[in-house]
């Protein structure tokens, strides 16, 4: 058998092969769609298999020898709030599900179909995106293909577990607060949040519009490229994407990090959390020589404005439902909405305030540096279930806890590649690799130094 149906067989080495005539596209549809429906009753990852739409795109790519593309025949899955064709956007949720079928697929779908890709599925995902832990009341939670006792992470745990559990190459998912990190940290896969307005998020369901961003999950950082790469450009559909041209990572990518000054981050991210996922930003810094601290200033305080906002906007986008419906909501999200309801106006102009002041005094820090390190999640991939975690010596709520490192980075829209890090036998932990705005590049070349130098590793888990 070819390598290239292979589990775990990256998504360059299937284009390769489909282009060079070893495999066909659907060769590589069919075993794809065989591994889902082996496994995905343990991981519960697809809430959608699209079996024949994948395999006529496959059948239609074979007859008119359509092999040149870059990611030519290559399975990829998105998150349940991407419009798909025929499909209802759900967002994770009951009340959504009712909703007509999309007439016409997200423009990241066709972007990544336009290169070859062939869309296999659906995923599962936190109700309307407000979730870090990957369980859903309507669908029932991902599990986490390292241990399927364990959550993924969320509000992309369905990504999450498609990508580490071999099922799929590539998956796209969406983060606002760290639902890309989060699920890329706790599943041991390579996530990239893009610069806010770098892709466009028409067609997708949104949770915060201030905050919400869109990307790719891959097993290495070429994947990571290859599909960021496809999908960069300007979208009027968007009025949030920026009128930038494509500026493609892949070609930089094996640049190294000579010349790039990189230091962890340290205060709120280094406390509050457990030992090993700070051992694994210091196993990530003495592979880089980054032995520099920095302070991102107030990132606590941007952690509290971050809530405050995403409360109050994620409250005003489903009023008339909670007004209409609000038992057909997940009791935690409708609660935490009804919450976001009630936050004075002045609160959140104050935290919109913050957050201007903030975003000057990070890019004034990226003066000085290039690229940042920091922990991805507080703790390695928590039971489910599990309502609680203690850090420090303290009992904290679990749900909040998970993003207390995320939040404060995409408050302010940064690029960040999440990097799968390993600092012993145990489930994975992940770093984030974070740079200024518009630089995904950078992040992204220190991201492949990592993986080359094998501290970055995303193995397909065993299950």
């Amino acid at each position: 058998m070819s390598a290239a149906l292979e589990d775990g067989a990256p998504a360059a080495a299937i284009a390769a092969a489909v282009r060079s005539g070893e495999v066909t596209a659907r060769q590589v549809v069919e075993a794809a769609l065989a591994r889902i429906f082996a496994r995905d009753g343990r991981t519960n990852a697809f809430t959608n298999v699209l079996s024949e739409r994948a395999l006529a795109r496959a059948a239609a790519m074979d007859a008119a020898g359509e092999r040149d593309a870059p990611l030519a025949g290559v399975p990829f899955a998105v998150k349940n709030l991407f419009d798909v064709a025929g499909l209802p956007t759900r967002a994770g949720s009951k009340i959504n599900r009712e909703r007509p079928p999309a007439e016409a697929d997200g423009p990241l779908i066709a972007r990544l179909e336009a290169q070859g890709a062939i869309l296999v599925g659906a995923l599962n995902m936190g109700e309307y995106a407000y979730d870090f832990t990957g369980e859903n009341a309507h669908d029932g939670p991902s599990r986490n293909p390292h241990d399927l006792t364990r959550m993924t992470g969320g509000s992309s745990g369905g990504s999450g577990a498609a990508v580490a559990g071999g099922l799929v190459p590539l998956a796209l998912g969406s983060d606002t607060n760290g639902s890309i990190r989060v699920p890329a940290a706790l599943c041991g896969i390579f996530g990239l949040k893009p610069t806010y307005g770098r892709l466009s998020r028409a067609r997708t369901f949104p949770f915060v519009g201030s905050f919400d961003h869109l990307g790719p999950f891959a097993r290495s950082v070429t994947d990571l490229a290859l599909a960021y790469d496809a999908m960069q450009g300007p979208d009027p559909e968007d009025p949030a994407c920026a009128r930038r041209d494509a500026e493609p990572a892949l070609p930089t990518l094996e640049d190294g990090i000579g010349g790039l000054r990189i230091a962890m981050l340290g205060s709120h991210f280094s406390r509050n959390g457990e030992p090993e996922v700070f051992q694994a930003v210091a196993l990530a810094a003495r592979a880089l020589g980054a032995a520099d601290v920095v302070e991102l200033p107030e990132a606590a305080r941007a952690r509290a404005a971050a809530y405050t906002i995403t409360a109050s906007e994620g409250a005003n986008l489903h009023l008339n439902r909670l007004r209409a419906r609000a038992g057909d909501f997940d009791p935690a999200t409708r609660d935490r909405l009804i919450a976001g309801a009630t936050i004075p106006a002045a609160w959140v102009a104050g935290a919109q305030r913050f957050r201007r002041w903030y975003r000057d005094q990070v890019l004034a820090l990226f003066e000085e540096v290039d690229v940042l390190l920091a922990p991805s999640t507080p703790c390695r991939a928590p039971r489910l279930g599990q309502s609680t975690l203690v850090l420090d010596g303290v009992t904290l709520p679990l749900r909040p806890n998970l993003g207390v490192f995320t939040q404060p980075i995409s408050f302010i829209g940064l690029p960040v590649a999440a990097v799968p890090v390993r600092v012993d036998d145990g489930l994975p932990l992940g770093v984030q690799v974070i740079a200024a705005p518009w630089r995904e590049d950078l992040a992204l070349r220190v991201a492949r130094t990592l993986e080359a130098a094998g501290v970055a590793t995303a193995p397909v888990a065993a299950l």
